[in-house]
C-alpha cells in the first residue's frame, strides 16, 4: 500500500507551484551571503570554507526549514479540503502509510534541494574567484545536513497535518529556526530538532561542530523521529475515530 500512497504523493508534484519555491528560494541566501562574503572578504580568508559560512549563515538558519515547511504544507493541502479526510479514512491502507509516503516524497524534495544549493555556491564561489573546485567536506556537511533535516520534516508534516492553514506551520519552522540558533549557541544543539539542520551543515563555521559527536547527533535525529511519527500515529488514529 505503500507504493500506491508514494505514487499518489508524487502526482501531487507535477507541475506543481511548490516547484517555483524549490528553484526561486534558495537564490536569495546564496545571493545575499555571496554580497556578506564580499563585503567581509579582507576577514575571511578560508577561500570555499569563508563563502559556504556566509551562504549557510543565511540558507541554514532563516530559509531551510520554512522551505520543508512549504513542501509539507502543499502535500497535505488537498486533505484539508471538504471532507476529504473522510475519504482517506475510507480507503483500506494504513493511516500511517500515508504520512510515510508523504515523509518519503519531502525528503526527495529536500535532497533536491540541497543539490541545488550546492551548485549556487558553486556558481557562486566562481562569481567571486575562488579558485578550483569546493572541498568534499562541504558535500559531506551538506548531505549530513539532509539527515539532520529527517526529523524536521517529520515535525513539519505533523504541524500541517494537525493545522489546516497553510502559512501557520511555515511560520512555526520560521520561528523554529530562529530558536535551534539559540539552542547551538547555547551548546544545546543537540536537544531541539530545528538545530540538527545547521548543525549537520556546519553553519557559519569553518570548523567541524560535530567533531567527536557523530554518534550523539544520529541519536538525536533517530529520537526526534521516532517522536514524531509516533505522534502522527497518535492524531491519524484518534482522526480515524472522529472523523469530519
Amino acid at each position: 500500500m505503500i507504493k500506491r500512497c508514494l505514487v499518489a504523493e508524487n502526482q501531487k508534484l507535477h507541475g506543481a507551484a511548490v516547484w517555483l519555491a524549490f528553484l526561486i528560494v534558495p537564490i536569495f541566501p546564496a545571493v545575499m551571503g555571496t554580497f556578506n562574503y564580499q563585503q567581509n572578504i579582507a576577514l575571511l580568508q578560508s577561500a570555499w570554507y569563508s563563502l559556504w559560512t556566509q551562504h549557510t549563515l543565511f540558507y541554514a538558519t532563516f530559509f531551510f526549514a520554512p522551505l520543508v515547511g512549504v513542501y509539507a504544507a502543499y502535500l497535505w493541502r488537498l486533505e484539508h479540503f471538504g471532507h476529504n479526510w473522510n475519504l482517506i479514512m475510507a480507503v483500506p491502507i494504513h493511516p500511517i502509510d500515508l504520512f510515510l509516503a508523504k515523509f518519503l516524497v519531502v525528503f526527495k524534495v529536500t535532497l533536491l534541494t540541497q543539490g541545488w544549493v550546492f551548485l549556487l555556491f558553486f556558481a557562486a564561489g566562481k562569481l567571486v574567484g575562488l579558485p578550483g573546485l569546493p572541498p568534499a567536506e562541504i558535500v559531506v556537511w551538506l548531505l549530513r545536513g539532509t539527515v539532520g533535516s529527517v526529523p524536521v520534516i517529520a515535525l513539519q508534516l505533523l504541524l500541517s497535518m494537525r493545522i489546516r492553514s497553510f502559512a501557520v506551520p511555515v511560520l512555526v519552522a520560521l520561528g523554529g529556526s530562529v530558536g535551534g540558533l539559540l539552542m547551538n549557541s547555547a551548546g544545546y544543539g543537540l536537544y531541539c530538532p530545528y538545530s540538527l539542520p545547521l548543525l549537520g551543515m556546519n553553519a557559519n563555521a569553518n570548523s567541524d561542530k560535530l567533531t567527536g559527536e557523530t554518534f550523539a547527533f544520529l541519536a538525536s535525529v533517530a529520537a526526534f523521529t521516532l517522536l514524531f511519527f509516533a505522534l502522527a500515529q497518535f492524531f491519524l488514529t484518534k482522526r480515524d475515530v472522529n472523523a469530519e
